[in-house]
């Protein structure tokens, strides 16, 4: 399915909105694949990267596409930056779209880890990892910062209503440090019953509309064999676990460390340090596990397992929730939940900059990592990622 990509500028308000550019398909995975080879920062980081590079440079998707992509993500289980690259995947060119971004977008991430995994495996613990996590962990802060705000600046305008939606959704995942589905869904029908109460005739069409948005049905026999075992427990993860990927983590540490005894505490942190110190969606720490679990083919029934879910549900979901998004209702209800996601992606950056920016010395290099975002702003943050790495090197380990 494609939307209309040759429509003409039109204004919004006081805005002048820029025609949306109709590029290959090839050109629109190239993107992915650069995005999953040197995207750091995690969820919160990459949906930013998408908005930032896609609707505002590009002009290759409408900032409409863009937000109701961002609200089916948020509603959706699994890893929220690769469904979103789904989404954009399919409004560009349907299935065939979704796949293919999805794989680009995966593939460089899980190539690192396997190797990474390799090396894990024959050298031991990586203690140089933790070095560069502790000035890595400080600069990626930095981004998701910068990211957060441009993600607020871009969608809630002067809007009161959604103001108000987005400090709500901030303080409750500050407070409670998890990202709760009732708030998202709650936020979309309070901002839907303000700004568009819905007639009575018109109930039935809402609810068809967001029916295929709460669908999962993925349920499977456990396998015989490890890696069947692996695969199972990782679909149930991208099936059943909402929010960014850093939610799911729990969710594993549970399965991995407590109900399988498949790795030990230490090596789940260095799995979860090395989803986050290389590029692309942080669930890619499946891969890793599933390498120290079963190998190569264990590391790829996890990934596979663990991205299934959100493709699924785009490929079949999507088609329904973008027939009803034109709604006025639905479009009220849409901004509701993009107000909402934004709010726990504000309030995800103040948990995570509170573990990351612990001491002096990682103060300094977050401070000094946003200033060189906002004041050098075509400087590649992979440069920064790894000088902020190596200055955690020679922090902890007296490396250089």
């Amino acid at each position: 399915m494609k939307t209309d990509l040759h429509a003409e500028p039109v204004n919004e308000g006081d805005k002048l909105v820029p025609r949306v550019e109709r590029v290959p398909l090839s050109r629109l995975v190239a993107y992915f694949l650069r995005l999953g080879t040197v995207g750091f920062g995690g969820p919160i980081a990459l949906v930013g990267y998408m908005q930032r590079d896609l609707v505002e440079d590009r002009h290759w998707m409408s900032n409409e596409d863009y937000l109701e992509g961002l609200a089916f993500s948020q509603l959706s289980p699994g890893p929220l930056a690769a469904q979103l690259a789904n989404y954009l995947g399919w409004v560009h060119s349907g299935t065939l779209g979704a796949t293919l971004a999805g794989i680009a977008f995966v593939l460089p991430s899980l190539l690192m880890v396997l190797a990474l995994a390799a090396i894990y495996v024959h050298f031991g613990q990586l203690a140089w990892i933790q070095g560069m996590f502790y000035g890595i962990g400080a600069a990626v802060s930095a981004i998701i910062v910068r990211s957060a705000w441009r993600l607020i600046q871009k969608t809630l305008g002067k809007d009161y209503l959604l103001w108000t939606v987005f400090a709500i959704l901030t303080i409750t995942t500050v407070w409670t440090e998890s990202e709760i589905l009732w708030l998202f869904v709650l936020s979309g029908f309070v901002v839907m019953i303000i700004k568009a109460p819905p007639r009575v005739h018109g109930a039935r069409s809402q609810s068809l509309a967001l029916a295929p948005v709460g669908f999962i049905g993925f349920l499977a026999p456990a396998g015989a064999k490890t890696v069947m075992t692996v695969f199972f427990f990782f679909l149930k993860a991208g099936a059943f676990v909402f929010g960014s990927g850093l939610a799911i983590v729990p969710f594993l540490y549970g399965g991995v460390v407590n109900g399988f005894h498949w790795l030990t505490e230490r090596q789940f942190l260095d799995a979860v340090a090395v989803a986050m110190i290389t590029p692309g969606p942080v669930v890619i720490t499946s891969g890793f596990i599933g390498y120290l679990v079963a190998g190569p083919l264990g590391a790829f029934a996890a990934t596979l397992a663990v991205f299934l879910p959100p493709y699924l549900l785009v490929v079949f979901g999507a088609p329904y929730y973008r027939r009803f998004a034109k709604n006025r209702q639905v479009k009220a209800f849409v901004q509701g939940v993009t107000a909402a996601a934004v709010g726990a992606i504000a309030g995800a950056a103040i948990i995570l900059s509170k573990r990351a920016v612990m001491d002096l010395p990682t103060v300094l290099i977050a401070v000094v990592s946003l200033v060189l975002l906002l004041r050098f702003k075509k400087i590649p943050e992979p440069f920064i990622i790894l000088g902020a790495g190596m200055v955690g090197l020679t922090v902890k380990h007296g490396w250089l």
